[in-house]
């Protein structure tokens, strides 16, 4: 019999309210929560269809062990107690040696993250990597520098901005970074219906910039120094706050004669970008009185994203816009967050890794240099690796290298949903339930830091069972720590107590997997923040309102965690890292007057990240069997290629090969590839596998000289790459083995 259960989405921010319906213990529709008050009865197609990722014939049903080059079936038992010895002899050694990654799946889960963490903590490693320096660390740098704290992150005022400058970011599509904003395209009309005007900076005219008002193309790995005059300009045309910069921040005359040095005449040349466009933006952004500029994963994962970011804030900051109404507030969320983190000591280690010296940063280091890691013997060299709700060979850079290095591992452990890349080489594969599986809580950023542009909170049973043997992180990583001999945070009796309410929760499963009380401990959370019970809130499908959110003037002076309380617009270690800005300026410059092509990516609304690509609802259609090469006419031209024919894509890392889509909105120079795609060496993903495609981070260069200093993010974006017509057989199999077989 069918019944109706309401529930949200947990692939992106976003977290969409969703109504889904149960026939047998099944999922066989989701549909948008018309009345949910915070995401306007919208979800996308991708959040639409997940329920078929998760009841793929694919998923995972049980514990798997790899025995030579294939995977038998083992009982938890078996699994739990062979890792758990492996890392008590590896520890024993050195625990360093033991390490985990953790990927963007893990941050949609309020539990999945922090008992991850716990475990490592409890093994006593420092070797922590995330899928974060891939995308957002250069905010966690920057943030960490100006404001005290990683996860101090103003979001734009949705609701009263008045002007509103979008760059490296694609909202439409991908939705927003570090903001729960449901139908961005309603609300981007919204800014603009009530007299609001937008502006696009990108090096592709996207889906976003086609409902601005305006777009400008700027080149790759250029926005640094368009930030630089943005602050130049602001400067002279007297749109500096200066009265409130003295009160609330420091460094104000230091910036000031930074930006001095990068007038518009001198930059233009570089970024595209002609001097009175960018004198006309700064003169509207002062004019509107509420201005913005929101920036995304596009500035972060190119070449200087941290310095990008860092000019960026400080435009809002200097110009009066920080914690302003219709400027960019900072949230409250449950409990003052980083001022509980600044007395607790928490993100503020100052570990260094051993490769590179890179310091920790939010918990962890750079992904770039995790081949290296695991390759460079010596003390402390890493030898088994747990991953945890990622799939780093099709998400980090240099993937071939990096399959190499998990080949010489002694042990690899994942745990997924799928037999995926990652999970195709590891010794032990743990099946974990989907997010329709279990109880939850939004995750982090809106509950802990009020990340919402309209604030409300939710909680969600488990709309079905888990088919199979499948168990939630939480639970996998308190059962993981036990039989490997340490405790939860290296606190044995947060450790007793978790194996109580695992053992006190068991007799009530009839028979199923055993499961900490997830809904116990949810509930728990929500009561000490007082913010009601789990039950009631879950009573209430549509949101209830509450206290958090962004607020203006709740900010400066009043929550800056910062040792003198204020906000620090010229830190040492990034004023440092501007000695650099002649050199990159005169690299880049060079490299743009060699006619070097530079590679960006580009979103599709229909694949996410690495994970939809197994969904045969998304990738029917001549555009969901394989990624292109997209590039503007003139460009493809003047290569000898037309729409259809087949290119190869060389950079000083790798080649890939892929069919060419002409497409007029890119800035010339400039050509996108799709990431997430080149599932064919995934064991089991039987539709993924089965398509064309090439993993594009192939592209991408990893090891310490090709990761960015202070963030330690790697190159995702703006690779100089060479495209030349396919030489040889055109065999489409062969589309993601041109890399890998060159680079064996």
């Amino acid at each position: 019999m069918s019944e109706t259960k309401h529930t949200f989405c947990r692939i992106c921010e976003a977290s969409c309210g969703l109504v889904a319906e149960v026939d047998r213990g099944r999922i066989v529709d989701l549909r948008p929560n018309k009345d949910h008050i915070g995401t306007d009865g919208f979800a996308c197609m991708k959040g639409l269809n997940q329920h078929r990722m998760y009841d793929s014939p694919d998923r995972l049903q049980h514990p798997l062990k790899r025995v030579g080059d294939r995977f038998e079936r083992i009982s938890w038992e078996q699994a739990l107690a062979e890792i758990g010895a492996k890392v008590k002899g590896l520890r024993a050694v050195s625990p360093h040696a033991i390490s985990m990654y953790v990927g963007t799946a893990a941050g949609f889960s309020l539990l999945h993250p922090v008992f991850a963490e716990a475990f490592m903590k409890g093994v006593g490693s420092r070797s922590m990597f995330s899928s974060s320096t891939q995308d957002c660390a250069n905010r966690f740098a920057s943030a960490t520098e100006m404001y005290g704290f990683p996860f101090t992150q103003p979001v734009v005022d949705l609701d009263h901005v008045k002007y509103m400058l979008i760059v490296g970011t694609n909202p439409i599509v991908s939705k927003w970074t570090f903001l729960q904003v449901a139908h961005p395209g309603k609300r981007l009309k919204e800014v603009r219906k009530r007299g609001g005007r937008i502006v696009v900076v990108d090096p592709r005219e996207t889906e976003t910039a086609k409902v601005a008002d305006a777009h400008h193309f700027i080149r790759p790995n250029t926005d640094v120094f368009f930030f630089l005059s943005f602050l130049h300009e602001l400067f002279a045309q007297g749109g500096v706050d200066r009265e409130r910069a003295r009160r609330y921040m420091t460094g104000l005359e230091d910036v000031e004669r930074l930006a001095l040095a990068w007038p518009a005449d001198r930059t233009a040349s570089l970024t595209g970008i002609e001097p009175a466009a960018l004198k006309g933006m700064v003169a509207d952004y002062i004019a509107a009185g509420a201005s913005a500029i929101v920036t995304g994963t596009g500035l972060g994962m190119g070449r200087h994203g941290t310095l990008a970011q860092w000019i960026a804030d400080v435009i809002n900051a200097v110009s009066g816009n920080l914690d302003r109404r219709g400027g960019v507030l900072l949230g409250e969320g449950m409990f003052d967050f980083a001022a509980y983190a600044k007395k607790e000591k928490l993100f503020q280690r100052v570990q260094r890794s051993r490769v590179g010296q890179f310091r920790e940063l939010n918990g962890g280091f750079p992904g770039g240099i995790l081949a290296d890691e695991i390759l460079k013997p010596g003390p402390e060299q890493i030898k088994a690796l747990f991953v945890t709700g990622g799939n780093p060979l099709m998400t980090m850079p240099n993937a071939a290298r990096l399959r190499q290095a998990l080949g010489q591992l002694e042990m690899l452990v994942v745990t997924d949903i799928y037999l995926n890349e990652t999970a195709s080489l590891a010794h032990y594969v743990l099946p974990a339930t989907s997010p329709l599986e279990r109880a939850d809580l939004p995750f982090v950023f809106p509950l802990f830091l009020g990340m919402q542009s309209r604030p409300y909170i939710a909680a969600t049973d488990a709309v079905v069972e888990p088919a199979g043997e499948q168990r939630d992180e939480a639970t996998i990583y308190t059962q993981l720590a036990r039989a490997s001999g340490v405790s939860l945070f290296g606190a044995k009796p947060l450790q007793w107590i978790m194996q109580l309410l695992l053992w006190g929760n068991a007799p009530f499963r009839r028979g199923k997997q055993p499961s900490l009380p997830i809904r116990l401990i949810l509930d728990l959370i929500l009561r000490s923040a007082k913010l009601g019970k789990f039950k009631d809130i879950a009573r209430q499908p549509q949101g209830l309102p509450w206290r958090g959110g962004p607020k203006p003037e709740s900010y400066l002076g009043k929550r800056v965690v910062t040792d003198d309380g204020k906000v620090h617009l010229a830190p040492e270690m990034l004023m440092q890292q501007t000695a650099r800005l002649e050199g990159i300026f005169a690299d880049e410059s060079a490299s743009y007057a060699r006619g070097e092509l530079r590679l960006i990516s580009k979103r599709m609304h229909s694949t996410h990240n690495s994970w939809t690509q197994n969904i045969a609802e998304l990738t029917n259609g001549e555009m969901g069997q394989t990624n292109y090469l997209y590039m503007h006419p003139e460009d493809a031209r003047a290569k000898g290629l037309e729409d259809k024919s087949v290119a190869d894509i060389h950079s000083r890392t790798n080649t890939i090969r892929l069919p060419v889509k002409l497409l007029e909105t890119l800035m010339p120079g400039t050509v996108a590839i799709p990431h997430g795609w080149g599932h064919q060496h995934a064991k089991g993903m039987r539709i993924a596998s089965k398509l064309g495609g090439a993993n594009v981070n192939l592209l991408a260069a990893d090891g310490p000289d090709a990761v960015e200093s202070v963030s330690g993010m790697a190159h995702l974006t703006g690779i100089p790459v060479r495209v030349e017509p396919a030489s040889g057989p055109i065999d489409l199999g062969s589309w993601t083995g041109i890399a890998e077989e060159r680079a064996a």
